[in-house]
């Protein structure tokens, strides 16, 4: 179970058996004492076959990988959208059914629907702007489309992806595209291992050429993502995320 599943059963209030190890996340206390059976991307599956699970919990983006292996255990699973807030809020929902938890979700979903509500509000009024978002791996970057958790983000936010349409998560496009699609904010994130990321961010954008002719490069409008806020999967901390794209977006 991944570090952002694990946070939606603390809400939940349901015990677990086992969790993933993070050494990037704190445990919630209530799992303190839980089995750990290895990283959400590839758990141990002898550890997690002798805890006999009921259910098994993931994040949707590793169900390639997963799917077969939990069948092989024999335990019921499901896999979690955590690629945007939405999808998240609606497998709370489809847990609290599961569960018996309905109460606990029913809290959890008001509350992001009375803060969605007031930040939409603030926005209204305000023209989109158009953005593009780099993922960063060490040594090379994709594209975040709309289907991505930080794309979704955006859309949220307000903002209007130049690559809006597409059918990935991220796409493998060549500079000379980007440059052509004229983004208000360029943003940048990392998939893992930020500080070497964002080095090569800061090496690419001084070293090739092309950036300076961006506008939103001569504006001076690329921003850093911290790396907490702006993952792979859908967590709790989409306020923190909201609040800092309200800033970069609409330089408030």
């Amino acid at each position: 179970i991944s570090s952002a599943c694990m946070e939606i059963c603390d809400r939940l209030e349901l015990d677990l058996v086992g969790v993933g190890h993070s050494s990037l996340f704190q445990t919630p206390d209530r799992y303190a004492d839980v089995t750990e059976v290895g990283p959400p991307m590839s758990p141990d599956m002898e550890i997690v076959g002798s805890l006999s699970p009921d259910w098994i919990l993931s994040p949707n983006s590793l169900q390639s990988d997963l799917q077969p292996k939990y069948k092989a255990v024999g335990s019921d699973y499901a896999f979690l959208n955590l690629k945007s807030v939405q999808g998240m809020y609606r497998s709370i929902q489809e847990l609290g059914d599961i569960f018996d938890r309905r109460d606990q979700a029913l809290a959890l979903t008001n509350e992001f629907t009375r803060f969605y509500t007031e930040y939409q509000t603030a926005n209204a009024s305000k023209t989109r702007p158009r953005v593009l978002i780099l993922m960063g791996m060490p040594g090379s970057y994709v594209i975040a489309t709309p289907n991505s958790y930080v794309g979704n983000l955006v859309e949220l936010a307000g903002g209007e992806n130049v690559y809006a349409g597409a059918s990935e998560d991220f796409l493998t496009v060549n500079t000379e595209d980007m440059q052509s699609r004229d983004p208000d904010v360029i943003l940048r994130c990392s998939h893992a291992l930020p500080d070497q990321v964002m080095q090569m961010f800061a090496e690419e954008f001084q070293t090739n050429d092309i950036w300076k002719h961006f506008r939103a490069v001569s504006q001076e409008r690329v921003y850093d993502l911290p790396y907490d806020l702006f993952g792979m999967s859908a967590t709790f901390d989409y306020p923190e995320a909201l609040a800092l794209l309200q800033e970069y977006l609409y330089e408030t």
